[in-house]
């Protein structure tokens, strides 16, 4: 039976430090969006910074993602 993809977040987030630290990497710049977003008058310097922190934001996920599928494969092997 298949391991839900949940399962194995949850797994990598108790058992691999890269994993963990690109998880807290993710949660620290989905906080700064939020600490950001709240002002209404954004300048254009804060606009920057807001897209600046999306890019960094997808590119843990997606690193998170590519290490996701990778252990998914692993586990499917054995």
């Amino acid at each position: 039976m298949p391991i839900a993809v949940w399962e194995l977040r949850e797994q990598l987030l108790h058992n691999n430090p890269e994993f963990q630290k690109l998880a807290e990497q993710h949660n620290l710049y989905e906080a700064q969006l939020d600490r950001l977003a709240k002002d209404p008058y954004l300048s254009g310097e804060t606009i920057r910074e807001l897209t600046d922190l999306k890019k960094l934001k997808l590119r843990v996920k997606d690193e998170m993602e590519r290490i996701v599928a990778q252990y998914a494969r692993e586990v499917k092997q054995s």
